[in-house]
Order: structure tokens, then C-alpha cells, then sequence
């Protein structure tokens, strides 16, 4: 669906070049929801500016839907343009017309007769749950109804794909989420393919499929997102982790476990799947003989199921430590001893 193949844009300035996107290679399945994460200055904003035609690449291929965007202009460019819509961070609605008349005006452009473009805004107000608001005035709305109107506006000519660019982050936590489930109803609904740029980890862990790091302009890190939950590599991945998953608090918490039991050994344990809801401790426990005590643990659930982290002090019989170790891992646990 999407391909970019070793691309990079660099912009001429005064003080010198800048390269926004540093030999990106990168697959979007057809009918996933993909993000794209990095703090600012990641290159995230002119990554999804490639993606849309907006700007075309210094040197390497961008491909979406079969069209090489990076070798397309003019009328061509438009109209393969029209099958990739955008929703914003701060909506862009047209504050003079109504909800209907905002989702009509990408229709209007397009030539669509008046009679099929009032049949296709009722069918998408219903969609995204403004029936009854049609009417209303942009500065009526919430934020959440505004990013509808939005979304249901990047609906209207029916594209193939989707970009979100920081679509969520000026909306409170509750409005957010109900956002998101909204995309993911989208997607499934119309096997639209949707592409999410965000510096929020918790969007790509509540919807994403897949995710790409980026940091000073290069995809550092990329893959199912559980997998990145588990096993982060870059430290700027390990840094997005760590906002959900407490990984800062434990540090200091280890700091103080180890100062309040020396002779201990504490113990990482990572699991998946159903394996978050199974009572390995007290098996362990009941097993080998080992007292085991709980000193943090988290479970965070992703598009593709729950991931949690447990850390365990195990403080007696440490003669059984490694048949313990292997029993978890005979469970596909991770294990890591961390003292």
C-alpha cells in the first residue's frame, strides 16, 4: 500500500542543509493502522508531507496505492491526492459553514452533484455520531466534535488512505480515546488504511498494528507494536515505553529494594497474552520454596494484546533461583535478574 524506498529530504537554509528524513526505508500494509512516533524535530511532520504529495523527496521513492508520488505533478498528483485525506491537530474546519456544508466542501471541489453530495454527508454525519448536529457551527462543537467533523471531512471522497497528524493531542484524555476507538471502527468498517503521526505512546499502543521510531530524522526503530513493548531497542523507544509502563518509577524503586534487602534477588519478569493473568508467583512460590514479593508490576493493553512487566524479591531458598528462572521460562516468560 505504502513503500518508501531510502528516502530522504533535505531543505536549503541560510545557515546550512537540514535533512528532515534520513534514508527512510518503511512498508504500510494495506488496511492497518501504522504509527509513527517521535518528539519534535523528529522529522515526523515532513515524513507525513511525503506521504501526501506535499513534498517531494530529495532522493529515494515514495509509493502509495501503486503511484509513485515522488515522480508525479500536476493533475496527475491531484488526483492521485485524492484517494490520501488528512486530519489535523487543530481540525481546520471553516468556521463560516455548518457541520454539513464543512463535510460537503472536499465534494464540492470535486465536481459531485448536490443530490449525491447530501446523501454522502448524512451517511458519513452518522458514521462518526454527529446526527443532529448537522446544522451546528463549528464554534458550537467540542474539540472530540470537531476532530469528527474532521475525520468524517477526510472521509467524504472516499480515499484509501488516511493520515493522522497529531490528530489527537489537543483533546483531553476521555475525548482522545473516544477518538481512537472511532478510527478503529473506521478501519475495520472500510478496511481503510490509517497512518497516525503522534509523539502520544499510549495512540500507538491503544490502536496502532505496527510503529515506527523516529529520532533526528531516521526510522531508529520499527515493528508490531507488542513486540516494541517487549523488547524496545533504541533508547528513544525505551524512553516512549516507559511513560506507560512506569519503567522511570521502577528505577527508583529498585534503588530502594536494594537498599532495604541486600541479600535478596530481584527478578524482571516480561509476559503476553493470556500468560498476564496466570498466577505464576504463587506457583513459584508453591513449587520451589521461595518467598516472593511483589515490588511493582504493570499490564498495558495493546491492538494486539496485553503486555505486562512484573518485578519480583526473592529473598529465601536462592539455592532453587535457577530451576525457578527456568520454570518461567519454560512458560515464555522473560526473565531478567536484576540484582
Amino acid at each position: 500500500m505504502i513503500q518508501l524506498t531510502n528516502v530522504s529530504k533535505r531543505f536549503e537554509t541560510k545557515d546550512g542543509t537540514i535533512t528532515a528524513v534520513d534514508h527512510v526505508d518503511l512498508t504500510i500494509e494495506r488496511g492497518e493502522i501504522f504509527g509513527i512516533i517521535g518528539y519534535s524535530g523528529a522529522g515526523k511532520s515532513t515524513m507525513i508531507r511525503l506521504l501526501n504529495g506535499l513534498e517531494q523527496p530529495t532522493e529515494g521513492e515514495v509509493t502509495v496505492n501503486g503511484k509513485r508520488f515522488s515522480h508525479m505533478s500536476g493533475a496527475d498528483m491531484r488526483a492521485a491526492r485524492q484517494k490520501v485525506s488528512m486530519i489535523f491537530q487543530h481540525f481546520n474546519l471553516l468556521w463560516s459553514r455548518t457541520v454539513a456544508e464543512n463535510i460537503a466542501f472536499p465534494l464540492e471541489i470535486a465536481g459531485v452533484a448536490k443530490a449525491d453530495r447530501t446523501r454522502r454527508v448524512q451517511e458519513l454525519v452518522e458514521l462518526v455520531g454527529l446526527k443532529g448536529r448537522e446544522n451546528a457551527y463549528p464554534s458550537q462543537l467540542s474539540g472530540g466534535q470537531k476532530q469528527r467533523v474532521g475525520i468524517a471531512r477526510a472521509l467524504a471522497n472516499e480515499p484509501d488512505v488516511l493520515l493522522g497528524d497529531e490528530a489527537t493531542s489537543a483533546l483531553d484524555p476521555e475525548t482522545t480515546d473516544s477518538i481512537l476507538d472511532l478510527l478503529v471502527d473506521i478501519n475495520e468498517r472500510l478496511g481503510i488504511t490509517i497512518v497516525l503521526i503522534t509523539h502520544e505512546m499510549h495512540v500507538i499502543q491503544k490502536i496502532c498494528h505496527r510503529v515506527a521510531v523516529m529520532e533526528a530524522g531516521r526510522v531508529v526503530e520499527q515493528g508490531d507494536v507488542l513486540d516494541v513493548f517487549r523488547q524496545p531497542k533504541a533508547p528513544v523507544t525505551k524512553r516512549f515505553v516507559s511513560q506507560l509502563t512506569g519503567a522511570d518509577a521502577t528505577e527508583e524503586t529498585l534503588r530502594s529494594i536494594r537498599a532495604s534487602y541486600p541479600d535478596g534477588t530481584l527478578v524482571q519478569l516480561t509476559f503476553t497474552g493470556s500468560k498476564t493473568e496466570e498466577p505464576v508467583v504463587s506457583e513459584l512460590v508453591r513449587r520451589f520454596d521461595i518467598d516472593a514479593s511483589i515490588v511493582h508490576g504493570s499490564i498495558q493493553q495493546t491492538k494486539s494484546g496485553p503486555y505486562g512487566t512484573l518485578i519480583i524479591q526473592l529473598t529465601r531458598n536462592l539455592e532453587q533461583l535457577d530451576r525457578a528462572l527456568d520454570f518461567f521460562r519454560s512458560l515464555d516468560i522473560e526473565v531478567e535478574v536484576l540484582v
